[in-house]
């Protein structure tokens, strides 16, 4: 295991506090890359990254389906609305 100086540690510790936030940013730039993407590559790969931050947001998995089955921009735009909105219940 690598020894990381106290500053290291403050930084590492601040990314970790400020998690949900971060990855609730990304899901919102998420939703304007798939607007924008042209070839299916890019999109599934765009899909994946969206997967992962709402898994570690904790949506709910039901919602998480939904999305994943329509791949739909708009439907997970809801999602980041209802995120910053606080209205989403997280599992």
């Amino acid at each position: 295991m690598k020894d990381y100086t106290p500053y290291q540690k403050k930084i590492i510790s601040r990314f970790y506090d400020n998690r949900d936030q971060i990855d609730e940013q990304r899901l919102g730039e998420l939703v304007t890359s798939l607007y924008l993407a042209k070839g299916e590559k890019q999109k599934e790969k765009l899909w994946g990254a969206a997967l992962e931050a709402m898994e570690r947001l904790k949506v709910p998995p039901g919602r998480i389906q939904n999305v994943m089955e329509k791949k739909d921009a708009a439907i997970l735009a809801e999602v980041v609305k209802d995120l910053q909105s606080g209205s989403l219940k997280r599992s």
